[in-house]
């Protein structure tokens, strides 16, 4: 099975987008074989690209993982 998935974060400043970066980046290394990830900034968004060719269990894993790095990264800096 191969999924592909792009979620969103919008309305986000420059300044956000990019701390929220430089706080997944350090964990962006050794996925699973069959998984892949990538952010990019667009316009006042952040894009996360997943793409499995794998478990799907594994992938829903890593997608719940970001986005909890994303929320603590949000809440920091409130």
């Amino acid at each position: 099975m191969e999924t592909t998935l792009k979620i969103t974060i919008d309305h986000l400043t420059k300044k956000k987008a990019d701390a929220i970066r430089a706080a997944l980046e350090p964990d962006n290394v050794d996925f699973p074989k069959g998984l892949s990830f990538e952010m990019e900034n667009l316009d006042n968004a952040l894009v996360f690209n997943f793409h499995s060719t794998g478990n799907m269990k594994t992938l829903t894993a890593t997608i719940d993982e970001v986005l909890s790095h994303v929320q603590v990264a949000l809440k920091v800096m409130e």
